[in-house]
């Protein structure tokens, strides 16, 4: 670095930017190509990308068989949102350049963010033929494979990542973190235990707090998920999302005064979280409070009609009471969000028939049968109220159902035999 270009460094660590670009200006007039290509990436740091990308074309010219001028003007472009150029810039650099596995990296993310995940999987497997123990590359396979949802076929890349020391210190990469996800994702939850652990251990990272509580919350290790969600708490009280989970984890320590504590410390955070008021209903059901959580239910319906299990809880509890005019109620609410389900289908139907009105019951049970064909308690109760509708034919395919799962139902032969001879 010359002398000019070190002075210019120095005021622009000073907080001196005018002076020091100025100085920038009057290196670059008097540098050599080695120098220019330095004062480029100071640009591109100092995020006047244009200018970098300016040296970079420049040199380019002179140099077209520099890989890593291509890698780093395709950096430029990509930084400018002109992804075309950048990969025309990428698919320049020669299998035999030192930077070719770093130029395949680069376009795999390319093309995954255009959605051509076949294509981007195609460059990193031609990358790993090239290099097969190169640790950053292992690494960017098993964050394909992570990012695309294929949890499993991530696990190998990031366990070789996870034990080579080569791969960079950098506080954005920790395999460890990443394999822990992508086992949770696949259930295997002591595995992933472990590598929440390892990776923690490494650097303490919110996101991978979060997932070491919310791991130890599926494994039913409630202590250790409320230690873990009160560390990520101190961490990062802005964490909303930790809020309902240590709640609930508290809730199953029978700490139900605790876990109220926690949701109204979320919710003096985040008022509109439906998760938040979702686990508000749950405590006060708990304690035997039935309409304050219902009153918890409803404000989570208002805010998110596509709460499925606000509204199953909250139908629940209005089936408990033989409160049908609510259920129904409730379900015309939804209707007019164009909210459906066939769980909500059933429910309408057992209200509409309590309520006499058989063959609206009927017809609603036609829209909710399909989603039920396995669970022979909702067949035998549709089939009777088909009957009681007249929809004899209906009501016979629905016992001939249930009698061929469950031929020991000897009350349901005689009815059915009732009904094929007339009777």
């Amino acid at each position: 670095m010359n002398e000019t270009l070190e002075e210019a460094v120095q005021l622009i660590e000073k907080g001196r930017h005018e002076e020091g670009l100025k100085q920038v200006e009057k290196a670059y007039e008097s540098s050599d190509d080695e120098t220019k290509r330095t004062i480029a990436e100071l640009y591109f740091e100092l995020g006047l990308i244009d200018r970098a990308v300016d040296i970079a074309e420049d040199l380019l010219y002179r140099y077209p068989d520099h890989g890593e001028l291509f890698s780093f003007a395709a950096e430029c472009y990509m930084d400018m949102g002109r992804e075309d150029e950048a990969m025309e810039m990428l698919i320049e650099v020669k299998e035999d350049d030192p930077v070719f596995v770093q130029a395949q990296l680069l376009l795999a993310d390319l093309y995954q963010n255009q959605g051509l995940d076949e294509v981007a999987e195609q460059k990193l497997l031609q990358a790993l033929d090239k290099a097969r123990d190169e640790p950053v590359l292992q690494y960017g396979l098993g964050e394909f494979y992570l990012n695309r949802g294929d949890y499993n076929q991530s696990i190998p890349y990031y366990k070789k990542a996870m034990h080579d020391e080569k791969l960079p210190d950098d506080e954005t990469v920790n395999p460890s973190l990443r394999l822990a996800e992508a086992f949770s994702a696949t259930g295997q939850f002591e595995e992933a235990l472990a590598a929440y652990e390892a990776g923690l251990a490494k650097k303490e990272d919110t996101n991978g707090l979060f997932g070491y509580a919310y791991t130890a919350l599926q494994l039913h290790d409630y202590e250790l998920a409320v230690e873990q969600f009160e560390r990520l708490k101190e961490l990062d009280p802005s964490y909303t999302t930790l809020y309902p989970y240590m709640s609930q984890a508290l809730r199953y320590l029978s700490q139900t005064d605790k876990a109220a504590e926690i949701i109204n410390e979320g919710l003096s955070k985040d008022e509109f979280n439906e998760a938040l008021y979702l686990e508000a209903a749950r405590i006060q059901f708990t304690k035997g409070n039935a309409n304050e959580g219902r009153t918890f239910l409803q404000k989570v319906i208002a805010i998110n009609p596509s709460n499925i299990e606000a509204v199953k809880d909250l139908l629940n509890y209005y089936e408990d009471r033989d409160d049908y005019d609510e259920i129904l109620e409730l379900i015309s609410f939804l209707e007019d969000y164009q909210e459906t389900d066939p769980l909500y289908d059933r429910y309408k139907a057992k209200a509409l028939y309590e309520n006499d009105e058989v063959n609206e019951a009927a017809e609603a049970y036609e829209k909710a049968i399909p989603a039920f064909e396995n669970e022979l308690s909702v067949l035998e109760e549709a089939a009777f109220i088909m009957l009681e509708a007249g929809r004899k034919e209906k009501a016979v395919v629905l016992l001939e159902k249930i009698i061929k799962e469950q031929p020991e139902r000897e009350d349901l032969k005689g009815r059915l035999l009732d009904l094929n001879t007339g009777l």
